[in-house]
């Protein structure tokens, strides 16, 4: 090393290498003297020539403009672009003739440095190679009437071969550096606005073609299609490098791009613009892997304010195509196409999980109706996903025209009922168990991009589905159900029932459906007809209980909150038949009836029943009130047993005598209204009216008589009575009982009452009590007969009354509600 290093200090020092430096020096010292020289030439020729040269370009411009270019000043640039010749125009502006109408510079600029080729320029003619526009002004303008500032530049004569000149002026190259431009086209509503950073072209000619690679560095102010629906990528960043190629055959520029920086993201991108006179057609394509809120950032504000609603969290892959005319008013045909894979689809409505599907967006849906909101569409393919933890397929699903949005598609599902209770967070039901599936044709309105009034048209099946029904405590178990979705109504197939004991089969078909579910549920009535082999009612007084009130919110109710508006508003018709029913100690068979419910009321008509070896027909209101339930109820009773129908109904809460004091078949018509707690009469709640009348019965140790007879009969058997006649006329108060009119007929006495019977406090009746014994009356064989001799003999007048809670009888008669004694 230290040898070598020696070599090299002694080549240095050596006269040969000394003598080849002299002369390189001299060689770099001619070349710069000879750069010094031909500067200093060519600042000294454009001094000399300064204003033939200022001229000559002034009349180059001239010669191709019809309107008024101005330069401030006009300098020599001293060795820049060597070996071209570099001037500036300083402070250079370019209008059209008609600028003081509109007042839109086409050209406003403090530089444009223009390198002419040296040349050329000695021969007198002006070539240039280079321009450069610093801190500039560009507005290219369309009127309304079609008049634009750039038609300030006068058409080319088309060259012949005998016109065509080698010295024709080309510009090789061009550089813009902070320039604002501006597209301003008022006949299609369309402004493109540029901060241009830089901007940089090299132009390689063939011919009258050429082409060549710009680079761009630009802000986006706009890149409105249509102003009135705003701008795509507004106020992004975009930078890349575009191959440009034109051809003068066909007067059309093809642009391509890849890798092209818009924002944060990359996009290819293929274009073309037409140039033939009186057609401005374009064509935009692009490419990309973009995430959804980037994607959407882009677009125009009437795209994206749509869109921003939604969501996805993972890229996608979307194609865009535009195709329009920048002379024609509205938008151009847009298409945009994007696949989504195993994504999380944010909704209004919700959460889409595991998504999959192909989108096409167009605006143009029918291809004679134009490009607009009304005319466009969303078309979904292969779409698949889990709504709620419920997985859904779509074939295709159609959302046209987004001024009103309509959804249209068919639904498919098969899952298990209980994951549906993750998501429910109004927490009204409950599912342990059962399976659904479904198969739906839908169509719905999107309303504020919520999905609006649903509508079906289809089945669903659920098998073994077991529930608790919270805000009336209901469970349910092992139901199966069967749903049909027409037009005209809703049918239920099949529904089997259970609960606790019971067992229900139900089908039925609500009217209508569709309309009234969401604009009127509580004009929706479903008619349901229902069988029942054995049913306890008690146990069904639940499904009447008022529900837990819900706080009410200003937000848009969820599709679970419809549905349960629905159950608690709706009317229900129900054709019931059981064959056994039971209620207390009450045991009915052939049971029918027709039954309503009606916000929470259950309205009975029509009811029959056979009981206590008669028969009952009735029609009953039966209506919750807090814990208990009020009812009203018309009702003929025929040929009942008295002794079991009291025992039935714990004697109506009567104490003074027990069932096992009466014996009969009875016949009453009663109209009354009263209170039930826990399936219980509550005591003294009755009111309303009693017609009753008993035949073949008797009276057992019947107290009120066996008082009676102790006191006025002590020689006859008033413990063990028969009679003829027993029948009674009243009105119901509460514990007091307003006998109009009570007639007994018996093998002891016949007699007849009035006033009033309390339950509790306050009885107060006139009793009418023939002294005559009235066994043998029996056998007379008319009750005209019985009549006449009814009343013959010394007849008592007794008083009923409370005594401290105890009945006493004493002489007297009511008169006008005074008691008078007799004596």
């Amino acid at each position: 090393m230290t040898a070598t290093l020696h070599k090299i200090k002694l080549f240095l020092q050596s006269a040969r290498f000394k003598k080849y430096a002299k002369r390189f020096g001299f060689f770099v010292l001619g070349l710069v003297a000879l750069v010094l020289i031909a500067g200093a030439g060519l600042s000294i020729y454009f001094n000399r020539n300064k204003t033939e040269i200022m001229a000559k370009i002034n009349t180059k411009i001239n010669d191709n403009i019809n309107g008024d270019f101005h330069i401030g000043d006009f300098q020599y640039k001293f060795l820049t672009g060597l070996p071209n010749f570099t001037v500036a125009l300083k402070d250079v502006e370019l209008k059209d003739k008609q600028w003081k109408t509109h007042k839109h510079t086409l050209l406003k600029t403090k530089e444009i440095e223009v390198r002419l080729n040296v040349w050329s320029l000695l021969q007198k003619e002006i070539n240039i190679h280079k321009i450069l526009i610093n801190d500039a002004q560009i507005y290219l303008y369309k009127a309304e009437n079609g008049y634009s500032n750039s038609d300030i530049f006068k058409p080319k004569k088309k060259k012949t071969p005998e016109t065509q000149s080698d010295s024709e002026t080309t510009i090789n190259q061009v550089d813009l550096n902070n320039v604002h431009f501006i597209l301003d086209n008022r006949i299609g509503h369309k402004l493109f606005d540029f901060d241009v950073a830089s901007l940089k072209s090299k132009v390689h000619y063939d011919g009258d073609d050429w082409k060549t690679d710009v680079f761009l560095d630009t802000q986006i102010g706009s890149l409105a299609f249509n102003t009135v629906h705003g701008s795509f990528a507004k106020q992004k960043r975009l930078k890349g490098t575009f191959a440009v190629t034109y051809s003068a055959e066909r007067e059309k520029i093809d642009v391509k791009t890849e890798g092209l920086k818009i924002g944060s993201d990359s996009f290819d991108i293929v274009a073309f613009f037409n140039l033939a006179k009186g057609s401005a057609l374009f064509g935009i394509n692009i490419s990309t892997t973009i995430l959804w809120q980037n994607a959407s950032n882009l677009l125009s504000a009437n795209i994206s304010s749509k869109l921003n609603h939604f969501n996805l969290k993972k890229e996608i892959n979307v194609n865009c195509d535009i195709k329009g005319d920048f002379n024609a008013e509205g938008d151009p045909r847009i298409v945009v196409q994007a696949e989504v894979h195993n994504n999380e689809l944010s909704i209004p409505d919700g959460l889409l999980t595991d998504c999959n599907f192909k989108g096409i967006f167009t605006n143009n849906f029918k291809p004679k109706e134009g490009f607009s909101d009304a005319n466009s569409a969303v078309i979904l393919t292969r779409f698949s996903a889990k709504y709620r933890n419920v997985p859904l397929k779509i074939a295709q699903l159609s959302i046209n025209n987004l001024e009103k949005p309509l959804a249209t598609g068919i639904v498919n599902s098969d899952f298990d009922l209980p994951v549906m209770n993750e998501e429910d967070t109004e927490k009204w039901i409950h599912f342990t168990e059962g399976h659904a599936t479904l198969n739906l044709k839908f169509q719905f309105d999107i309303v504020n991009l919520y999905i609006t009034k649903p509508r079906f048209i289809g089945n669903v099946d659920v098998k073994n589905v077991s529930f608790h029904f919270i805000p009336k405590n209901i469970n349910a178990e092992k139901i199966n159900v069967q749903l049909q979705f027409t037009q005209e109504a809703l049918i239920i197939n099949k529904i089997a029932y259970k609960h606790k004991n019971n067992t229900i089969f139900i089908d039925g078909k609500i009217n209508n459906f569709l309309n009234l579910y969401y604009d009127a549920p509580e004009k929706m009535v479903v008619n349901w007809n229902i069988y029942c082999p054995s049913i306890d009612v008690k146990q069904f007084l639940g499904v009447l209980a008022t529900s837990q009130k819900r706080k009410v919110t200003a937000k848009k109710p969820s599709m679970s909150n419809q549905l349960r508006n629905a159950i608690e508003k709706c009317i229900v018709d129900i054709n019931l038949k059981a064959d056994k029913i039971t209620y207390n100690k009450l045991t009915a068979t052939n049971t029918k009836a027709v039954i309503q419910m009606i916000d929470s009321r259950l309205v009975i008509k029509n009811g029959s029943l056979q009981t206590c070896g008669g028969s009952i027909n009735f029609s009953t209101t039966l209506s919750p009130n807090g814990k208990n339930y009020n009812f009203a109820s018309n009702a003929q009773v025929n040929q009942v047993d008295i002794t079991q129908f009291l025992k039935s109904f714990n004697n109506f809460g009567i104490k003074s005598f027990t069932p096992n004091n009466i014996r009969g078949q009875l016949t009453s018509n009663t109209d009354m209204t009263g209170m039930i707690h826990n399936g219980e009469l509550v005591p003294n709640s009755t009111h309303g009216s009693l017609n009753f009348k008993v035949t073949h019965g008797a009276l057992i140790n019947f107290e009120p008589i066996v008082k009676i007879g102790k006191f006025a009969f002590p020689f006859r058997d008033v413990k063990n009575i028969t009679f003829s006649d027993l029948s009674g006329n009243c009105k119901l108060r509460g514990e007091l009982v307003d006998v109009n009119k009570l007639t007994i007929s018996s093998s002891v006495l016949n007699l007849d009452a009035e006033g009033v019977y309390s339950f509790g406090r306050g009885t107060n009746m006139a009793l009418t009590i023939p002294l005559r014994n009235s066994k043998d009356d029996a056998k007379l064989a008319t009750k005209a007969e019985r009549d006449a001799v009814r009343d013959r003999g010394i007849v008592l007048h007794l008083l009923a009354v409370d005594d401290g809670g105890k009945m006493k009888i004493k002489w007297g008669k009511k008169d006008k509600g005074k008691n008078k004694k007799e004596k």
